[in-house]
């Protein structure tokens, strides 16, 4: 076998945010499998490359992992050098363990390519650091996508003890909220919404726990990737000087 699969990670979405090595190996590829949200200024890269779409979106039909699983392994199989392309980090939420061990248990060579995750970059875009002195000295990210996954952690966790952010909890705002005051946090608590971080397209709310499930969204953001943070962290984003300043696109708030 002389076929060989990275495993990469395409950053937030800003292509200048991507990595050198990311960006090699894209330019060496033959096969490149990416995910819904990876921009066509990122694939440029990957000139000489078929690129497959294989992403997945909340509430839409996608092609299965167990088939992603087997397109990576056939392709290797069959000699060619494959990118497995996800937005942000592979291992960060993206099921970049999943389609290691696949790999590896196929015996297929492989390599994990790491790229920045939003759950980092959003919030640092929008002036907004998930650890300072005083406020926050650790912070946990979580998957927002189901309550099984994230409510023992919410459980686990000190009301305003750290920084909280969650991917893909846009639609379960309402019940995060409420789970999170019932488990003793102040509706007072600083929030954060952020929206397409890192693209032109990149919007900002700020308000509080109580106010979060009520938040209106911003014009256009149907189908925008969304970062949720909450903790007094949030209240230094209009001090910092970056709020609003993401690629050039005033921000979206409500105070």
């Amino acid at each position: 076998m002389s076929g060989f699969v990275s495993l990469v990670g395409a950053g937030p979405g800003d292509p200048e945010l991507l990595t050198l090595k990311a960006a090699r190996r894209l330019a060496e590829a033959d096969l490149v499998l990416y995910d819904a949200l990876v921009s066509g200024e990122v694939l440029r890269h990957a000139a000489r490359a078929h690129c497959f779409f294989v992403g997945k979106r909340a509430g839409a039909l996608g092609i299965r992992q167990e088939a992603i699983h087997r397109m990576l392994v056939e392709a290797a199989r069959a000699g060619k050098r494959v990118v497995r392309l996800k937005c942000g980090d592979p291992f960060v939420l993206g099921r970049g363990g999943e389609e290691a061990l696949a790999l590896a248990e196929a015996g297929v060579p492989h390599e994990v390519v790491p790229g920045v995750s939003s759950a980092l970059a959003a919030p640092a875009l929008a002036g907004i650091p998930l650890t300072h002195r005083g406020l926050a000295s650790g912070f946990a990210v979580v998957s927002g996508h189901d309550p099984a996954a994230w409510r023992p952690i919410l459980d686990s966790i000190a009301p305003g003890s750290l920084s909280l952010v969650v991917l893909m909890g846009l639609r379960a705002r309402a019940e995060l909220a409420e789970a999170l005051r019932a488990r003793g946090w102040s509706p007072a608590t600083p929030a954060a919404l952020l929206f397409a971080a890192s693209t032109p397209s990149a919007r900002t709310w700020t308000g509080t726990l109580g106010e979060l499930a009520e938040a209106p969204l911003p014009p256009g953001s149907d189908g925008a990737p969304a970062t949720l943070v909450v903790g007094e962290v949030v209240a230094l984003s209009a001090s910092t000087g970056l709020a609003g300043d993401e690629a050039g696109a005033p921000a979206w708030r409500v105070a």
